[in-house]
C-alpha cells in the first residue's frame, strides 16, 4: 500500500492508504491535517473549492484520534479513521455555516450534522470544511457568491456543476475524500470532469436527513473519492436506515469494500447504444469508452449492445420533473427576497414555475416508462456502461454564454443531462469512474450503472477496470 515519502506527500494517498499508515504509526492524524491544510493554504485561493475551512475543529478532532490511537480505543476502528474529508456545502453541520452556494443562506448555521455527516465523523473521518457548489445545488449560477471553482486539470474550464467543490478539491487533493450531492448528475458530473469517482446510489440508500433539497423525488448524497476502494469504504460508512428520513430502505448495508476482489469474469456488461452512439459525441469521449469496454471484455465480461431509446431524452424528462420540483421548494424564498438569488438562478426558477402541471403529468410518466426500460436491460445485464458526459469539461464562459437557438437550448440543457440524468429517473445506482483523456489532456469519465442496490456489482465492475489501468493515478498540474 502506497505510503508517504515526506510530509507533504499525504495529500497524495488514497482514503484507504491514509486510514491504514495512521493506524500503523507512519505518521498522525494532525500531520495529515496539517498536510492538507497547508496545501488547502497554498493554492486554493485559486481554485475556490472551499467555502469554510473547519481549521480548529480539524486539528481538534485529529488530536482527539491521536490520543486515541495512543489509548487503544475502539475509535481506531473506524473505516475512516483519521481521514480528512470535505462535504459539499449542502449538508448541514452543526454550528459551521451551511450556505447552499447562496447569499440566501449567508446566516445559516444549523444546530445539527446532517446523517450523513454524523455518519462520516463516527466512522474515524475529520472535517476539513464545507465545499462550493452552484447555488442552491441547481447549476449554472453566473455570479457564484463564493468565487468559480477552477477544474485543477485546466484553469478557465468548470469542474463540473453543482457539487463544483467537491470535484476540484479531489482533483487537487485538498482533502482525502468528499462527499457531494447528485440529483441528476451533480456529483459524477464533476467526477468525471475532474478525474475522480462519484457514485450516485440507489434512491433510499442513503440518508436526506439534514441536505437542502432540491428534488424531493431524486436527491442523493454521493461519495466521491479518489479511488472505487474509497468510494465503497465511504458507501459503507454511511449508508443504511435512518428514522429521521423515512424514505431510507431497511435493507442490510452489504461490506462493499471487503467484497472488492476484481473479479468479473462470466459478467454480462451492457454497452449503452443510445448514450454511446449519439452523433454530437466527442471522438476521443468515444474513443475512451471503446477502449474501456475492450478492457472489460478482455478481463472476462460479456459485452452486449443494450437498447433504451428514452435514455435520448432522459434530459428533458430530468428537467421536466426537477426543475419544476424545485420552483416548488424555493416559492416562499423567490416570494419573500429574490434579490438574494443569483440572477441566473432566478430566471431558471421563475421559468420551472410557469412549467404547466400537464407537462410535469407527461414527464411523470415517461419517467415510468425509462424505468421499465432500466428493469428489462437488467433482466439481461449485470451492469449498464456508457460516458459519464458526451465531452470533457468545457470552459465557464461556453456555460454562461446566451442560448443562440433552440438546438443551442437542446445541447447544452438537454443533451448532457441525459447521461446522468436516466439514473436517478430510474432510481438506481450509476459510478462515474476515470475512463482516460482528450488528447488535450482533459479527463474523461466512464459511468457504469446497475438495478436497484446492486451498487455491490457496479463497484466490482469500477474496481476491476481500475485495477487494469493507471487514469486514476495521474495528477492534475497544480
Amino acid at each position: 500500500m502506497p505510503t508517504a515519502a515526506h510530509p507533504d506527500d499525504i495529500v497524495f494517498l488514497s482514503a484507504v492508504a491514509t486510514a491504514a499508515a495512521i493506524r500503523a504509526g507512519e505518521f498522525t492524524a494532525t500531520d495529515a491535517v496539517n498536510a492538507y491544510l497547508r496545501r488547502i493554504d497554498a493554492i486554493d485561493g485559486e481554485i475556490k473549492s472551499y467555502i469554510t475551512v473547519c481549521r480548529e475543529e480539524a486539528l481538534g478532532a485529529a488530536a482527539d484520534a491521536d490520543d486515541a490511537l495512543r489509548r487503544g480505543d475502539d475509535a481506531i476502528n473506524g473505516a475512516l479513521f483519521g481521514v480528512p474529508i470535505a462535504v459539499k456545502d449542502q449538508f448541514n453541520t452543526a454550528g459551521i455555516l451551511t450556505s447552499n452556494g447562496s447569499r440566501a443562506y449567508a446566516d445559516n448555521v444549523p444546530d445539527e450534522d446532517a446523517t450523513v455527516v454524523a455518519r462520516l465523523k463516527d466512522a474515524g473521518a475529520i472535517l476539513l470544511g464545507k465545499l462550493n457548489l452552484s447555488e442552491l445545488a441547481m447549476g449554472g449560477t453566473a455570479d457564484p457568491p463564493y468565487g468559480t471553482p477552477q477544474n485543477p486539470w485546466r484553469f478557465g474550464h468548470t469542474p463540473g456543476e453543482s457539487s463544483s467543490g467537491s470535484g476540484a478539491a479531489l482533483a487537487a487533493h485538498l482533502c482525502a475524500a468528499s462527499v457531494g450531492e447528485d440529483t441528476g448528475g451533480s456529483g459524477r458530473g464533476p467526477a468525471s470532469y475532474c478525474n475522480a469517482v462519484g457514485l450516485r446510489p440507489t434512491f433510499t440508500r442513503i440518508s436526506r436527513h439534514g441536505i437542502t433539497p432540491m428534488c424531493w423525488f431524486m436527491d442523493a448524497a454521493a461519495p466521491m473519492t479518489k479511488t472505487v476502494a474509497d468510494c465503497a469504504l465511504a458507501l459503507g460508512a454511511v449508508a443504511g436506515y435512518d428514522p429521521r428520513d423515512p424514505t431510507t430502505s431497511r435493507r442490510p448495508v452489504p461490506d462493499y469494500y471487503g467484497m472488492l476482489d476484481g473479479d468479473i469474469r462470466g459478467m454480462r456488461v451492457g454497452r449503452m447504444t443510445e448514450l454511446c452512439n449519439a452523433p454530437d459525441m466527442h471522438a476521443d469521449v468515444r474513443r475512451a469508452t471503446d477502449a474501456a469496454l475492450e478492457t472489460l471484455a478482455g478481463l472476462g465480461a460479456e459485452v452486449v449492445d443494450v437498447s433504451l431509446p428514452l435514455t435520448e431524452i432522459a434530459g428533458a424528462i430530468f428537467v421536466g420533473i426537477a426543475d419544476t420540483e424545485g420552483a416548488g421548494a424555493r416559492d416562499g424564498l423567490m416570494r419573500r427576497a429574490p434579490e438574494q438569488l443569483d440572477r441566473a438562478s432566478r430566471t431558471r426558477l421563475q421559468s420551472a414555475s410557469l412549467v404547466p402541471a400537464k407537462v410535469q403529468n407527461r414527464a411523470l410518466k415517461a419517467r415510468v416508462l425509462l424505468r421499465r426500460q432500466f428493469e428489462e436491460a437488467f433482466r439481461q445485464v449485470d451492469a449498464l456502461v456508457s460516458p459519464t458526459a458526451p465531452y470533457p469539461a468545457p470552459r465557464h464562459d461556453a456555460l454562461t454564454a446566451p442560448f443562440e437557438s433552440a438546438d443551442d437550448v437542446r445541447q447544452r440543457f438537454f443533451f448532457r443531462r441525459s447521461y446522468t440524468g436516466c439514473y436517478p429517473l430510474a432510481g438506481m445506482p450509476a459510478v462515474s469512474i476515470p475512463g482516460g483523456f482528450t488528447g488535450d489532456g482533459l479527463p474523461i469519465g466512464l459511468q457504469i450503472g446497475g438495478g436497484p442496490f446492486a451498487e455491490d456489482t457496479i463497484l466490482q465492475v469500477a474496481y476491476a477496470y481500475q485495477e487494469a489501468t493507471d487514469w486514476h493515478t495521474r495528477r492534475a498540474p497544480v
